[in-house]
């Protein structure tokens, strides 16, 4: 486990921010570039890798990297989303709590029969047309087709991915990675803030940036989806071969700004609030870096914004038909209620609605 302290960090923006923020986003692309050797020396033997990590953790950074870093050395990669194989909303095949709402995060809201199908096929060698899935509309169609051939790699990521009854008789021929905070925050009390609570932090800006949510209710739903690691996440990452701790050391003192007003304007109005108050500390006794010191492919951009890689963070536009059209986002079902993603639905509906005038890309997220 390793431990920065508020101090050396504030230190270190004080002294050359530029170089504090270049080796910070190394020590996280050197556990990259060494789980990337690892997998392709073993390539032959286990073709297929397994990502897996608890929400907010940069799991999805994470693949784009490997995958590079694969190419790089010479492996076609081939990514495999286990979110396509969702069960549309309204399925009644779909977990659900005692209250009558979806249990999001259990693995029966994956089409698991399906999802072995496709696996056993790739296995054999055949060629399958993957699912995917359109979390605007909650419906599934066809996407690309994929052929394992010699020297390639199928990358599934997911929260589920290394869960034997999610993946089956593939287990015994994949590289498992592990993505998660690891790094502690000591403050200048000496008190270690929960790594969790980075991946929270991760969560309230993302959720408040690209969701529409207010503080209150992300930690709501923060609570909700730690209960879910517990059952279906924690007890298999022990199987992972390779583990990658996603904390960019900087990433704190970016998110600062974001936070503290929405964080303070709960204080003494939240009910269980004292559970974030060593957040509360940590934000207020960090120094503040911006934003645009973030590099465009860093993983920090994955939850602030601005990223080159496609997924909720990037503002930019694509261009179609010779005229420039927004990008939209569709996210996960990631919600308290049924009430909250039909309210969702109905927004992306209303958006294609008038993409005859601007057409819209939707960018599905995770």
């Amino acid at each position: 486990m390793r431990v920065l302290a508020v101090a050396t960090m504030n230190r270190r923006v004080q002294d050359n921010i530029r170089e504090y923020v270049d080796d910070s986003e190394g020590h996280y692309l050197r556990q990259i570039d060494k789980t990337a050797r690892a997998l392709a020396a073993n390539a032959a033997e286990k073709p297929f890798i397994l990502i897996s990590g608890p929400s907010g953790s940069g799991k999805t950074t994470t693949a784009f990297r490997l995958k590079n870093a694969l190419n790089k050395a010479g492996f076609k990669t081939h990514a495999l989303s286990m979110d396509n194989y969702f069960f549309p909303l309204h399925d009644p095949r779909n977990e659900r709590e005692p209250d009558g709402s979806i249990d999001f995060e259990s693995p029966k809201r994956l089409d698991t029969e399906l999802l072995s199908e496709h696996l056993e096929k790739i296995l054999r060698g055949e060629e399958i047309i993957p699912p995917a899935f359109d979390f605007a509309r909650q419906e599934r169609t066809k996407g690309g087709r994929l052929r394992l051939g010699e020297n390639e790699f199928v990358v599934i990521e997911g929260i589920h991915s290394l869960n034997p009854a999610v993946t089956g008789s593939v287990s015994a021929v994949a590289s498992g990675v592990y993505v998660s905070v690891r790094t502690r925050i000591k403050g200048k009390g000496g008190g270690l803030m929960h790594p969790s609570k980075i991946r929270l932090m991760r969560r309230l800006v993302r959720d408040k940036l690209f969701r529409g949510r207010r503080a209150a209710q992300t930690l709501q739903f923060f609570e909700k989806v730690e209960r879910g690691e517990e059952i279906y996440i924690h007890p298999y990452k022990g199987l992972a071969e390779h583990g990658i701790d996603a904390f960019i050391a900087y990433e704190t003192a970016v998110y600062k700004k974001f936070l503290t007003d929405d964080l303070n304007a709960l204080r003494g109005s939240y009910d269980g609030f004292e559970r974030y108050e060593e957040l509360m500390e940590i934000l207020e006794e960090t120094a503040d870096v911006d934003l645009e010191y973030a590099p465009r492919d860093s993983l920090v951009r994955e939850f602030a914004g601005g990223s080159r890689f496609e997924y909720f963070g990037s503002q930019k536009k694509k261009k179609k038909n010779g005229r420039f059209a927004p990008v939209f986002y569709a996210f996960k079902p990631e919600f308290q209620s049924t009430r909250e993603w039909s309210m969702t639905t109905a927004f992306s509906s209303l958006i294609y609605f008038f993409s005859w005038k601007s057409p819209a890309f939707f960018v599905t997220c995770s």
